[in-house]
C-alpha cells in the first residue's frame, strides 16, 4: 500500500500544496499511526479486542498511506536544495558540476534510510523481546515525531518550489497539442508541441515531458528487479530456517546484513571508487549503472540458486519431503552462507535503486519531479505482485526452482535492458554538455 499510495502523494504535491507541506501533512498521518500502534499493543486494547482492529487501522489507513506521501516527496525535496550550475571546490579553479552533485545527494539520502533501518531493526525487536512491544513501538513514534520537528525547524532555509496548478491537465493539453499537430520527419511525436504560440507550456517543458516518458520505459524493467529484492523478506528467511543457526540468532536478523553494507559501501564507493573510475575515463552513466545493479543481484541469486541446491544435498532431511520431518528441521549448513545474497542484493541498490531515483528526478520538468518520482517507486507494487504470484511455489523443494527461473529472467532482461537503453547515456552526456 505504501508504494501504491506514492502516486496520490506526488500529485498533492506538484498540483497543490508543493513537497514541503505535503510532507509535514503525510509524516503526521504516518505519526497518528505509529501512536495508534502503540495502543492497539498495550494489554488492555488487547483484553479490549482493539488489539487486531487498531493494528489493521494503523498500518493501512495511516502508516501505509503516510508512507506513501513522504516516500514520491522527500528525495526530490532534498534534491531541490542542491543549486543548478557550478559550485567551486576546495581546490582553487576546480569547479562541481550540480549534476554530480545531486547523484552523491541521491547515494547519501539512501545511506540515511538504512542507517534508520539498521538501528530500527537491530533495537525494537530487542526491546519488544526484553521489555514489552508498546515501547518497542513508541521508540519509532517518539524518534519519527523528533524528526519532524527537526524538518521543520530548517522552514526558512528551504527551496520550497511552488506547485504549477493543474498539472496533469497541462500533460495532457500538451499531448493532445502534439498529437493535432504531428507532423513527417519529426524525432518524437511530441515535437508537435515545440514552439506553440499562446500555449501553457514552453519548449522546455516539453522537452522535459519527452524524456519523462522515455524514463518510464526505463522504469518498466524495475518490477523483475524487485521481485529479486523482495524475496529478502520472505524466501530468504525461509531458506535460512532450514540452515543451522546459533541460538541467540534469528533469522530474520540477516536482514541487518543488507544494510550494514550499503551503510558501510555508499561512502566507500561515493569516496574511492566511483572517482577512481571517472580518473580513469570511465563514465557510468544511468543506464550502465542500472545494469550493473542488475547484474550483481543477478549474480547474487546465481549463488542463492546454489546454495539452494546443496542444501538439499545436505542431511538428514534434504529436500524437507520426506516422512516425519519435523517442525523446525534444519540441514548440516550454516545459515552464515546466507551473507553473501545479502550483501549482493545491497550492493546492486546503489547501483539500481539509488540510480532510478536520481534518474527520475533529472528527466522530469520541474513540475513534475514528485510524480516521476512516484511512478518509479510504484514499480515496487508490480515487484510485490509479481513476488506474490511466485510464493505459491515458495515451498520445498519448488523454491529452487523459483530461484533458477528469477535469476535466468532477469539476467536475460538486464541484457535486453542495456541493449534497448544504452543510447540514453550518450543522449543525457550530450543534454548535460549543452546545459554547462
Amino acid at each position: 500500500m505504501s508504494y501504491a499510495t506514492t502516486i496520490l502523494g506526488a500529485i498533492v504535491a506538484d498540483q497543490w500544496l508543493g513537497k514541503f507541506k505535503t510532507v509535514i501533512i503525510f509524516s503526521i498521518i504516518y505519526l497518528v499511526g505509529l501512536v495508534v500502534l502503540t495502543i492497539s499493543s498495550a494489554d488492555f486494547s488487547i483484553n479490549g479486542g482493539f488489539g487486531l482492529p487498531g493494528f489493521c487501522i494503523a498500518v493501512f489507513a495511516f502508516i501505509g498511506f503516510g508512507t506513501g506521501g513522504i516516500k514520491s516527496n522527500v528525495s526530490s525535496f532534498m534534491a531541490d536544495q542542491i543549486p543548478v550550475g557550478f559550485t567551486p571546490t576546495k581546490v582553487p579553479g576546480v569547479y562541481e558540476d550540480s549534476k554530480l552533485t545531486t547523484e552523491r545527494g541521491f547515494r547519501y539520502f539512501y545511506w540515511s534510510i538504512n542507517i534508520g533501518a539498521f538501528v530500527g531493526m537491530l533495537a525494537c525487536p530487542q526491546v519488544a523481546k526484553n521489555a514489552s512491544y508498546p515501547l518497542a513501538y513508541m521508540i519509532p513514534a517518539i524518534a519519527f515525531f523528533v524528526g519532524i520537528i527537526a524538518f521543520m525547524v530548517g522552514t526558512k532555509k528551504y527551496v520550497k518550489k511552488q506547485p504549477q496548478g493543474t498539472v496533469l491537465v497541462k500533460v495532457w493539453r500538451c499531448m493532445r497539442y502534439a498529437r493535432k499537430n504531428r507532423r513527417q520527419g519529426q524525432k518524437h511525436w511530441l515535437d508537435g508541441a515545440l514552439g506553440a504560440e499562446g500555449q501553457e507550456w514552453n519548449d522546455e517543458f516539453v522537452i522535459g515531458l519527452q524524456r519523462s516518458l522515455s524514463a518510464c520505459k526505463v522504469f518498466l524493467f524495475y518490477p523483475f528487479y524487485w521481485a529479486l529484492y523482495g524475496n529478502m523478506s520472505d524466501n530468504f528467511i525461509n531458506q535460512g530456517m532450514t540452515m543451522k543457526r546459533p541460538d541467540w540468532l534469528s533469522v530474520d536478523q540477516l536482514n541487518l546484513v543488507n544494510s550494514l553494507v550499503l551503510i558501510i559501501a555508499i561512502p566507500l564507493f561515493d569516496n574511492l571508487i566511483f572517482p577512481l573510475f571517472r580518473r580513469m575515463g570511465l563514465r557510468m552513466g544511468p543506464i550502465a549503472r542500472i545494469t550493473t545493479g542488475f547484474v550483481i543481484v543477478v549474480c547474487g541469486f546465481i549463488y542463492v540458486t546454489v546454495l539452494q541446491k546443496i542444501i538439499y544435498t545436505k542431511g538428514p532431511y534434504y529436500d524437507f519431503t520426506g516422512p516425519n520431518v519435523p517442525v523446525g528441521a534444519v540441514n548440516d549448513i550454516s545459515v552464515w552462507y546466507q551473507i553473501v545474497p545479502y550483501a549482493a542484493v545491497g550492493i546492486s541498490e546503489i547501483f539500481a535503486s539509488v540510480t532510478g531515483l536520481e534518474f527520475a528526478y533529472n528527466q522530469a520538468p520541474a513540475e513534475l519531479k514528485s510524480i516521476l518520482t512516484s511512478l518509479f517507486l510504484f514499480t515496487n507494487c508490480g515487484g510485490a505482485l509479481i513476488g506474490m504470484i511466485l510464493a505459491i511455489w515458495g515451498g520445498d523443494p519448488d523454491v529452487l526452482y523459483v530461484f533458477a527461473a528469477e535469476t535466468a529472467i532477469l539476467g536475460v532482461l538486464a541484457g535486453v535492458f542495456y541493449f534497448c537503453f544504452r543510447h540514453y547515456d550518450d543522449a543525457i552526456a550530450e543534454q548535460e554538455m549543452f546545459e554547462s
